[in-house]
């Protein structure tokens, strides 16, 4: 059977090869002439194939097997079959010569889905829009009309009922000024009946080269049209622009389940567009038939949601002329290219190689990725209803232009000072920190009343923003805006600035309260209030001095620079080819940042484009390899258990076993019985972790971090704290970063201690988070501690985002931003090659440990005990657990405390493993021979800064499991061994040791 299926689509590939070759009958191969019945077939084929396609009969192969007007009617039966859209390229002949109206045409498809008692969503959603644009008939109107038919005796006898009940006449419609005017063949009684002015307006249309509308009376022009006399061409050329605008009118029904290259074209359009980027490079971007992107982009212009950017002599240009292309502009036509920034050259577009990250100049460009669940929560009319039309746009375009940023920032607003109850409140949450990052970009990631050093005066984002979007901008080019408006390019003063809007604080599952703020603070106070400046005063500097020595010498930028977003759907860039993506991102952005958390469906950046990406760097680090990243790295982090996939324990290993609770985590983000798909983990109770491991563990692999009853609260939750990066300010001191977390002192603890550590060891320099927790902290015997001192900050979580789904922390991720000056750095050299040694920490750590490495090999070889690489090392008897304090011993014993510093000062090897059976928790370390076959290559070169990104696996969605259960002590990783702890998993040779010591003793 599947040999079958694969032959057929060979042959069915032959045939279409065939059909664009324009093969005869006679010149095709044997096996598709053995496949085909007839000569007949062949032509019903090629007409069939043509019709799918939407192909003009003058240029396709049908021409050669059938009559023009056999075809196009052909042709509009499949359509009105199928509810399609209106084929408007193909105008010149359905409308001219077969009198083929919009409108004719829409209210045949209407009747057709009312006399099958179809409903309207069966209808697709360009055709539901295009013809409640044509016929003013939408989903209300349509189910009156419903109703009003079965409510009549005779409608199961006769259908044309429905046809009675519709339109007479079109809606009046939105006419552009440089929309083209032509007239359909009249009959002697028709030419008969018009008027002296539609006579004068039909022999102009005639006898003059343009025709555009607005050389027309409107009242005459509409007059004809409403009468099916005279139709609209609305010409695209391959050097026009456009804007995608609001998808006002979007009717969201189902997508088309045939065949519709146009239609389907109008969604990629949607995503790559640009108003820098020409028709003709938007078909290059998309390596599509730029005849059919122009069609899907006249369409678009038709319904509004597209705006053609043209100077006003445009208007007159001949729309007699053929828009269709004679060839498609060459890598080297700049002639039509306005340059995206000084930079982006044409060669530099198309280019899939990079040496670094693009210096920025100019006006930036940024693309801002959300998943759908954003569009969803915008789409609440119980928000703001001004919002949905925005939402709809990023749902079903899969992307919101510049032009409606402002709007959007606007209606955001709109929730300042409301409030919120149940998941409404989630839905607020998202809204708010949207507003806040959004006017954090738009101000170029400075302090809103900065003042501007030409004009010394006072401007506010929302007027920034507006000057950018302004006519003469558009009309003038990027590099004329400075000049005209003044207020694109200036003179800032480069003094650290504090100045940032109020959120609201989300409620984040485990975080004490008393740790976080003291008191939850009203989700209306969002956004609208100004902090005060913080004093940069000579004390403060030294403080800033004796938290962190460090400078930092990326120059900052003379002037201040604009920026320009666009807020993109992951899901539709997904749905993008990776070349595809590729060029899109190379032609239209300078810096992406991406929303937290993404899902792991979502595209990331290709590592060779050189774009500055403020999110995750690799698919790997949307995993817990990033959490094992990060302990391995700064040398501290909670005790963290690794299990692998498939496994399935009869008991729980040390330190778990005497734990109180847990944190857990799946690696693929797959959820088992509620657990494993929390962004933050599931915190579960230590008497049921092994039913939770067990369940777990035969979907993914599983990190699991142990709590002692000291290390929670009085409510049994985890005291969490969020940092939020970048840490460093712009002078390179984290002072006003710990000021920032606003906790009490007595509960700072080694916080400033730890971000100092840290910063040196850790690449905290991006957009994104820290996570900390506090634990009970285990001392030495001789130490004496207060109570305070009993606990200690240490790293949770590393994240690169912006999360907003707390407006509180993302207030202060933009406070960071503004202090740091991150955006306003002439390069961003030095976040570019940090993200590059995360990738490359994590592909090291992912290669050593996942199934293929080395180690997981090493450790997984099965062989006699005789031959065993292993030379144990009882470190403690007992069950150990490092976080339990030696005055408070487990059920099965505590360790005395000299025993418990064995752990930290056993002398370590390259290759340690742990390994517990059950009562005593020993280690090994593997001979020297199997030291070396697991040692890196990476370890024995000299470290060298990263120059370019290389390829690796990081670009790959597929998830990379461990291959062996690790466990992270504290300050290092080691694989650990759990063989006894594992159900079905006893050595064969211990199994016959066992055997034979029985029969002996018989």
């Amino acid at each position: 059977m599947m040999q079958q299926q694969m032959a057929a689509t060979v042959e069915e590939q032959m045939m279409v090869k065939a059909i664009r070759e324009e093969l005869p009958w006679e010149s095709l191969p044997k096996r598709i002439q053995a496949a085909l019945v007839s000569k007949d077939d062949w032509h019903r084929r090629i007409v069939d194939y043509c019709i799918r396609k939407r192909l003009p009969w003058t240029s396709c192969f049908a021409r050669k097997v059938c009559k023009e007007g056999e075809y196009y009617e052909d042709l509009m039966r499949y359509l009105r079959r199928n509810l399609a859209l209106y084929p408007y390229h193909l105008s010149d002949y359905i409308c001219r010569v077969m009198r083929i109206s919009p409108f004719r045409y829409y209210c045949d498809v209407l009747f057709e889905a009312m006399k099958n008692e179809q409903p309207y969503d069966s209808i697709p959603n360009f055709s539901a829009a295009d013809a409640l644009r044509i016929t003013g008939v939408g989903r209300n109107e349509f189910i009156d009309i419903m109703n009003k038919c079965r409510s009549k005796i005779m409608w199961k006898l006769s259908k044309s009922i429905a046809k009675e009940l519709l339109p007479a006449l079109p809606t009046d419609l939105a006419i552009e000024p440089w929309w083209g005017v032509r007239f359909v063949n009249f009959t002697l009684e028709e030419f008969k009946k018009l008027s002296e002015a539609e006579t004068s307006a039909i022999d102009k249309i005639s006898k003059e080269e343009v025709n555009s509308y607005v050389l027309f009376d409107p009242k005459v022009i509409n007059g004809l049209y409403k009468r099916g006399m005279v139709y609209f061409d609305v010409p695209v050329y391959p050097e026009d622009r456009f804007r995608v605008s609001r998808l006002e009118g979007f009717v969201s029904n189902k997508d088309q389940s045939y065949e519709d290259p146009i239609e389907e074209l109008l969604y990629a359009v949607f995503v790559v567009s640009s108003e820098n980027a020409t028709v003709a490079e938007l078909a290059k971007t998309l390596q599509a038939d730029l005849y059919q992107l122009q069609a899907a982009a006249s369409f678009a212009c038709r319904l509004g949601w597209a705006v053609k950017l043209m100077d006003t002599d445009s208007i007159l240009r001949d729309s007699n002329a053929s828009a269709l292309p004679s060839n498609i502009l060459t890598d080297d036509d700049e002639g039509s290219r306005t340059s995206i920034n000084s930079e982006k050259s044409g060669h530099e577009l198309l280019s899939n190689d990079s040496d670094g990250p693009r210096r920025i100049s100019g006006a930036s460009y940024v693309g801002f990725i959300v998943d759908a669940n954003v569009t969803s929560y915008l789409m609440m009319g119980s928000l703001s209803p001004g919002l949905k039309s925005h939402a709809v746009t990023l749902y079903e375009a899969g992307k919101l232009g510049d032009s409606c940023i402002a709007d959007l920032c606007k209606d955001l607003a709109t929730l300042e000072g409301k409030k919120f109850e149940g998941v409404l409140q989630e839905f607020a949450n998202h809204a708010f920190s949207l507003r806040c990052f959004l006017e954090c970009l738009l101000s170029g990631g400075t302090s809103p009343d900065e003042t501007i050093g030409a004009n010394s005066q006072e401007c506010c984002l929302q007027e920034n923003f507006s000057k950018t979007l302004s006519k003469e901008s558009i009309d003038e080019g990027i590099g004329n805006v400075a000049e005209s408006n003044g207020g694109s390019l200036e003179t800032v003063d480069t003094a650290d600035t504090d100045h940032s809007d109020e959120l609201s604080q989300a409620d984040h599952p485990m975080v004490d309260s008393d740790a976080a703020d003291g008191n939850t603070s009203s989700p209306s106070s969002i956004v609208s209030e100004s902090k005060e400046s913080t004093d940069k005063n000579d004390s403060g500097t030294s403080k800033s001095a004796q938290l962190d020595g460090s400078t930092d010498n990326s120059p900052l930028s003379k002037t201040k620079r604009s920026y320009r977003i666009n807020i993109l759907r992951c899901e539709s860039l997904a749905s993008l080819s990776p070349s595809t993506l590729e060029r899109l991102l190379l032609r239209d952005y300078d810096i992406m940042v991406s929303m937290i958390p993404l899902p792991y469906s979502s595209v990331l950046l290709p590592s060779n484009t050189g774009l500055v990406h403020f999110g995750p760097p690799s698919y790997s680090s949307m995993t817990p390899w990033m959490k094992l990243a990060l302990y391995t790295s700064g040398s501290c982090g909670p005790v963290s258990a690794v299990f692998m996939k498939g496994q399935r324990l009869r008991m729980l290993p040390e330190p778990l076993a005497s734990c109180e609770k847990a944190l857990i985590w799946s690696w693929d983000q797959s959820v088992v019985g509620g657990l494993g798909g929390k962004f933050e983990g599931n915190l579960v109770k230590g008497c049921l972790l092994l039913h939770y491991l067990n369940s777990m563990t035969k979907h993914s692999a599983v990190i699991v971090q142990p709590l002692s009853r000291n290390d929670l609260d009085e409510t049994g939750n985890l005291v969490t704290v969020d940092v939020p990066l970048p840490l460093k300010n712009a002078d390179g001191s984290i002072a006003s970063t710990v000021a920032s977390i606003d906790l009490p002192e007595e509960k700072m603890l080694n916080l400033s201690s730890l971000l100092y550590n840290l910063s040196s060891k850790v690449e905290l320099g991006t957009v994104g988070y820290l996570s900390l927790v506090r634990l009970h902290r285990i001392s030495k015997s001789s130490e004496i501690l207060s109570k305070n001192q009993n606990y200690e900050w240490i790293p949770l979580s590393l994240e690169f985002g912006i999360p907003l789904f707390n407006p509180k922390l993302c207030e202060r991720i933009c406070e960071r931003v503004v202090e740091s000056r991150m955006l306003q750095k002439d390069d961003l050299t030095e976040h570019y090659e940090a993200m590059q040694n995360v990738r490359k920490r994590l592909r090291e750590l992912c290669a050593e440990y996942q199934a293929t490495g080395p180690t997981a090999r090493l450790f997984n070889q099965r062989g006699s005990s005789k031959n065993s690489p292993r030379q144990l090392i009882n470190i403690v008897s007992g069950r150990w657990s490092p976080f339990h304090d030696s005055l408070t011993p487990t059920h099965g014993g505590s360790p005395h405390e000299h025993d418990r510093l064995k752990v930290a000062r056993r002398q370590k090897c390259f290759t340690e493993v742990l390994s517990f059976d059950g009562s005593i928790l020993r280690s090994y370390a593997l001979a020297p021979v199997y030291e070396a076959a697991t040692r890196s290559v990476s370890e024995d070169q000299p470290t060298t800064p990263v120059a370019k990104p290389e390829p690796d696996d990081a670009d790959t969605k597929d998830v990379v499991l461990p291959g062996v259960n690790l466990i992270f002590d504290g300050a290092e990783l080691h694989p650990f061994d759990i063989g006894a702890c594992l159900q079905a998993r006893q050595p064969l040779s211990l199994i016959a040791e066992a055997s034979t010591a029985s029969l002996a003793m018989k």
